[in-house]
């Protein structure tokens, strides 16, 4: 009964994202944009010892996760202050496939625009050294990534006032990744923004998707970047559960 309430929930949610071009926008085409920005504006500014599209594009395949968490917080928040939730009380939905549904709908909306972005950046010259068993790693890395950013987002959009300030809630997430090395090496900024790019949770993600995408990967950045994701996975779950059912 629970899966099956879950994937009406998720056709739900893909459906209320299909009809809002701006969320549509920012969660696909948004990366899309910044890779062009990027590539063709500022890569010749970047001294990074490789072509900048193979440097930059698993930073961007991170970006790509992150842009569609706006959209996600303000549509649980809204599904909570809107008076959806008590209809699907009565309905006797259970609390499980409506958080499932949002988190389903944001890791699947995430391979999307992971898939539209390495499109581009192949048509750009993107050059892996990955084999099969490193793209499974990657694929892997990046929806534990998804799973994380969905259940904290969700706990946030849940903790909002509003729709509004469930959006806003979600910017430090989508800005945190710019503090880190999606665009440049750690070591080429300046003291203390390098401590912090090195000591955050998605520089280890970024490096460890990198060395997939590379064909070598590095199992320390492996470890840590699998136990940031497990730790925010936990955390958001926890928070997004626990208001979930205070609010409901």
């Amino acid at each position: 009964m629970s899966k099956n309430q879950s994937a009406v929930m998720l056709r739900r949610n893909f459906k209320h994202l299909t009809r809002n071009p701006t969320s549509v926008f920012n969660a696909v085409l948004m990366p899309v944009v910044m890779m062009l920005m990027f590539v063709y504006v500022f890569g010749d500014a970047f001294d990074v010892g490789v072509d900048y599209i193979d440097y930059a594009t698993p930073g961007l395949m991170l970006l790509a996760v992150c842009y569609g968490l706006g959209a996600t917080a303000t549509s649980v928040n809204s599904d909570m202050t809107k008076g959806i939730i008590n209809r699907f009380k009565v309905m006797d939905v259970s609390r499980s496939a409506v958080l499932n549904g949002h988190v389903v709908a944001s890791v699947l909306t995430n391979l999307i625009a992971i898939g539209a972005l390495l499109g581009v950046a192949f048509l750009l010259g993107f050059d892996p050294s990955a084999s099969l068993l490193d793209w499974l790693g990657a694929i892997g890395i990046v929806v534990l990534l998804g799973l994380a950013a969905g259940w904290f987002t969700i706990a946030l959009g849940l903790a909002a006032k509003s729709p509004e300030t469930a959006g806003i809630a979600a910017v430090p997430l989508v800005m945190l990744p710019f503090f880190s090395s999606a665009i440049v090496p750690a070591e080429l900024m300046g003291p203390g923004v390098r401590q912090f790019a090195e000591y955050q949770p998605f520089t280890p993600i970024i490096e460890t998707l990198r060395g997939f995408l590379n064909g070598s990967p590095d199992t320390t950045d492996l470890i840590v970047a699998v136990a940031w994701c497990v730790g925010i996975t936990l955390v958001g779950y926890l928070w997004a559960s626990a208001t979930f059912k205070k609010r409901a």
